[in-house]
């Protein structure tokens, strides 16, 4: 069966509440499943400072996960408007995936967390589509045909779904939140189920 790689950093947990959302989204679509990965944190010399295996969830992610998928779904929160060292260092990583054109005429989306609502969600979302868009891959956004878009009052953006959060305890993801980031794993498994040729 086709999978979705829906590939994560998430040190807070935000991010992957998300990612579990998104993985349910790709999942309503017939004969596509979801393959939840992340990325481990690193150490201010850019280098992995974990363990091979993480302590809980899913395993960390190579570039065979990549490779190997008929789609991805890309998050992380928001650092000063931009991925995080961890999720950069890993996308660096797949070099040979470029090279070899892996990657080309897959679609992807992204989608990202943030503490404050001016906190860099838009461009953070932005600087995860260009090492994608490098690799040939076809970005998959949320057109204003998801109304929620038009009803949210956190997070929710046409160049990926989003999160306004401080603790997950306090600020569970909101209805709209929610319905845009199943939206964003549908659309980007029927993208990828329509360009396999499955259906007409």
């Amino acid at each position: 069966m086709p999978e979705i790689l829906v590939l994560y950093y998430s040190p807070g947990g935000t991010t992957a509440e998300m990612a579990n959302v998104i993985a349910h989204g790709i999942e309503e679509v017939d004969g596509m499943q979801a393959r939840l990965r992340c990325v481990p944190n690193v150490s201010p010399v850019t280098a992995q400072v974990e363990d091979d295996v993480p302590p809980s969830g899913p395993p960390y992610a190579t570039p065979h996960d990549l490779e190997q998928c008929a789609g991805l779904v890309l998050g992380s929160p928001t650092h000063f408007g931009n991925m995080p060292a961890a999720m950069k260092f890993f996308i660096d990583s797949t070099s040979s995936l470029w090279i070899s054109g892996a990657l080309a005429g897959r679609p992807a989306g992204v989608f990202t967390a943030s503490t404050s609502m001016h906190g860099g969600q838009e461009s953070t979302l932005l600087t995860m589509m260009l090492p994608l868009l490098h690799h040939g891959m076809l970005i998959v956004g949320l057109p204003y045909t998801c109304t929620e878009l038009f009803r949210t009052r956190t997070g929710g953006t046409p160049y990926g779904a989003s999160r306004l959060t401080h603790e997950l305890e306090d600020t569970p993801l909101s209805d709209d939140e929610r319905a845009l980031c199943r939206a964003l794993g549908k659309r980007v498994a029927e993208t990828a189920r329509r360009l396999l040729g499955q259906i007409k």
